[in-house]
């Protein structure tokens, strides 16, 4: 590095700084692409029901729903956890997302491209209501 570099270390420092994720996520809004919007929970009203193949080596049919979140209108695959608790989830249901905890916000294993999984409905955790320890709400 000589005495008039500066050009040079700028240039360089302009090419590297693309290695940071967080300055090419914050350069390429990335966050605009998350459909929480960096929350860790958002609310979507349920769509349809679906049951989604999953990949190899795996067989089986997994339930999930599709549904469009309530803040911005974009539409999500959701994984619903627990047996049986398709059943209680209706189509025009009010339910809770949450990311599934894949590293990057990724699909979790044999599953294609689902992100994100049920954790309420009409504002009732889907856990109790599969267990029968609560009961869902008729109007919502």
């Amino acid at each position: 590095m000589g005495e008039f570099a500066g050009r040079n270390m700028v240039k360089k420092r302009k090419k590297f700084r693309w290695k940071s994720t967080k300055y090419k996520r914050k350069l390429l809004k990335l966050w605009k692409l998350d459909p929480l919007e960096g929350a860790p929970m958002g609310r979507a009203i349920v769509l349809k029901k679906k049951g989604v193949e999953q990949k190899q080596p795996h067989s089986g049919i997994i339930k999930c729903v599709r549904c469009q979140m309530v803040k911005n209108g974009i539409q999500v695959t959701a994984f619903v956890p627990g047996d049986g608790a398709i059943k209680h989830i209706d189509e025009h249901d009010e339910v809770t997302l949450a990311g599934l905890g894949a590293s990057q916000g990724g699909a979790v294993g044999s599953m294609h491209g689902i992100k994100y999984q049920v954790m309420a409905v009409n504002g009732v955790s889907l856990n109790e209501i599969v267990h029968g320890r609560k009961e869902k709400p008729k109007g919502a």
